[in-house]
Order: C-alpha cells, then sequence, then structure tokens
C-alpha cells in the first residue's frame, strides 16, 4: 500500500505544473509541508517493523530528495525568467542622443583662495581659519586698536551685542587668536583666509562684504627682508616670473613699520599704460611687521620674538589677473558672467 502511494506521489512531483510564486507555495505546502503528503507518509513510518521502516524510509527520503531538487530548479527558472523580463523593460536605446547634463564651475574668488592656499601650503605655511562673528577683544583690541581709536572708523563695522561682539572686520583676529592660545610660544607660520565685513557702500571697488587671506610669521630675527623675499615668491607665482615688487610706506596700527607693496604692471611691464595709470606698477596688499603692541597683548615678549604680517584680497587679485572692473560682479550670481571662468577652464584643459 504504502509503495503505491509512494508512486504516485513520485508521478504528481513530476507532472506538476511550477510556473510562478504562487505554484512554488502550494507546492511546498502540498508536498514537503508540515501538513504535506510526504510529510504524512514519514510520520506513517512509526506504525512499521524495523525491517519495513529501513525500507520505506530510503524511498520517502529519496522521494523527498527529489521533490526538492525540482522545487529547486523550478525557482531558478522563475527567477531567470523574471530578469530577462526586467532586463528586457530596461533596455537602453543607444541609438538616441544621450542627456547634456550642464557642468558647473569654480567661482573665481574660490579658485584664486585655492591657488594662494596651495602655494603657501608649499612654503610650509598652515591654514587656519576662526569664526566670523568674532568678540571686539580679538577684532581690535588685541591688534592695538583699543577703545577709542582713530582707525577704528575706518572699519566701521556690524556690531551685535554691546559693542561687544560684530561681524569681523579683517582675518587678523584669527591671528591673534592663534598667537594667544600658543602657550608654548613656539614660531608661527600661517595664513588665515575668510570673509569679512564693514559697512561700505557698494560701488565697482567696495563691498560690505569680501574675502580676505592675511598671513602671520613670528619667530626669532625675523625682518623685512624675510618678508620682502615671502612677497616676492607670492607675486610671481601668482602674476608671473618676470614680475617686481616696491614698497611704499605706509600706516596700518597692527605693524610698525607698515608698507604697502605694489607689482610690476603685468600688462606694460612697468613702462606705463591705463591699467596701472602710467605708474608702471599696481597695489595689490599690506603688510608690515608686526607691532610690539600686538605681541605683548598675545603673550610674545617683543624683545625676544619679531615677526611680520600681510593681507591679501583675492577680489583684487582676481580683478587683476581676468581684467574684471566691477567687484559686485563677484557677488551677484550671474551666470553668464560666471560661465565665462567655465569656458576659461575647459580651454586650459583642452590646451
Amino acid at each position: 500500500m504504502k509503495n503505491e502511494e509512494i508512486k504516485k506521489i513520485k508521478s504528481e512531483i513530476q507532472e506538476v505544473s511550477l510556473e510562478n510564486e504562487r505554484d512554488l507555495q502550494a507546492f511546498k505546502n502540498t508536498y514537503l509541508g508540515k501538513k504535506g503528503k510526504i510529510s504524512i507518509l514519514l510520520s506513517s513510518m512509526k506504525e512499521f517493523s524495523q525491517e519495513e521502516r529501513k525500507e520505506f524510509g530510503e524511498k520517502i527520503n529519496a522521494l523527498r530528495e527529489e521533490a526538492i531538487k525540482i522545487l529547486s530548479r523550478a525557482q531558478t527558472d522563475i527567477e531567470k525568467r523574471k530578469m530577462e523580463e526586467k532586463l528586457k523593460k530596461e533596455t537602453i536605446d543607444i541609438t538616441l542622443p544621450g542627456v547634456t547634463f550642464k557642468r558647473g564651475g569654480i567661482h573665481p574668488i574660490t579658485k584664486i583662495i585655492e591657488e594662494i592656499e596651495e602655494l603657501f601650503i608649499s612654503m610650509g605655511y598652515d591654514v587656519v581659519e576662526g569664526p566670523e562673528v568674532e568678540e571686539d577683544l580679538y577684532n581690535f583690541e588685541k591688534l592695538n586698536l583699543p577703545k577709542g581709536h582713530p582707525a577704528r572708523d575706518s572699519q566701521d563695522s556690524f556690531y551685535i551685542e554691546d559693542e561687544k561682539m560684530l561681524l569681523r572686520t579683517q582675518t587678523s583676529p584669527v591671528q591673534a587668536r592663534e598667537m594667544d592660545k600658543n602657550q608654548e610660544k613656539t614660531p608661527i607660520r600661517i595664513i588665515c583666509p575668510g570673509k569679512t565685513y564693514r559697512r561700505d557702500d557698494d560701488d565697482a571697488t567696495h563691498s560690505h562684504q569680501f574675502t580676505q587671506i592675511e598671513g602671520l610669521v613670528v619667530g626669532e630675527g625675523i625682518s623685512v627682508a624675510h618678508l620682502k623675499g615671502t612677497l616676492e615668491e607670492i607675486v610671481r607665482r601668482l602674476f608671473g616670473e618676470e614680475r617686481t615688487i616696491r614698497f611704499r610706506p605706509s600706516y596700518f596700527p597692527f605693524t610698525e613699520p607698515s608698507l604697502e607693496v605694489d607689482v610690476s604692471c603685468f600688462k606694460c611691464g612697468g613702462s606705463g599704460c591705463s591699467l596701472c595709470k602710467g605708474t608702471g606698477y599696481i597695489e595689490i596688499l599690506g603688510s608690515g611687521i608686526v607691532h610690539p603692541n600686538v605681541l605683548r597683548g598675545c603673550g610674545y615678549d617683543p624683545e625676544k620674538y619679531t615677526g611680520f604680517a600681510f593681507g591679501i584680497g583675492p577680489e583684487r587679485i582676481a580683478m587683476l589677473k581676468y581684467g574684471i572692473t566691477d567687484i559686485r560682479k563677484f557677488y551677484t550670481n550671474d551666470l553668464r558672467f560666471l560661465e565665462s571662468f567655465q569656458r576659461q577652464e575647459g580651454q586650459n584643459e583642452s590646451q
């Protein structure tokens, strides 16, 4: 009797059609589930003698293995068909024209800042950043600009809280912070890039928001000669090896002596033209030897340490380098203006 049941079930599983997930589940339930036909056969073996159990056990196990193989093959075939149908639906027609994506570019100010950062990093400087909302203590007082100092008038500022907090007017406070927290008073060589804010009326050459990169070197025996050598290297790397610089006396509260730095005109080579207004030179940055009061206010002994500082305006460098006549173009988000730099980058890459 059991032999006939085994043959009947074997015939059924060999003829069954498994076309989809529902068929697979039905097959499992009918033959391999806890209440399936093969499982019922296995549970009925307790009624057999020892010898019968061995004989029928082998047959039922063989039947079970065959059912599992049939189920596995069917499952593989169904998954393969599903994948083929999916690929057929998602086939890309490579004869169709592709979609053109608009390519962005680096903003000219960002490009200049990155170029200057790379230059100084190659010279052994660290790049340091600080808060844009700054304390009056670091923005002015530690930089030899006490309350009531007339030089504060030229940096008419955006105060936030009782003249104690303001939007920084320069990146010099980052230098003061670095000197202040340097407990060992070891030598410093840093540049400080970032945004700054002043209550200027916006016009072709002024903006209430602009970027600045200030540099600071502090150590023993630092002199104007070190400053000159550093600035010559900067100018040549930015504007060409044939460029020269000249110093003019100036005034900054945090340096003494203070020096304006001019670069020989890259349009006329120093002979005089409309760009340099016939002088042969173009003003590019301010610099000087760090004032003893600044060193002393940040915990350095001015009898032992000296240093130099300088400030570069990336907007001014970009205006000179790319022939831009209005600083406002950097901030008005005019795509025609920005795309012109994107085209320049593409031409440079193709060359």
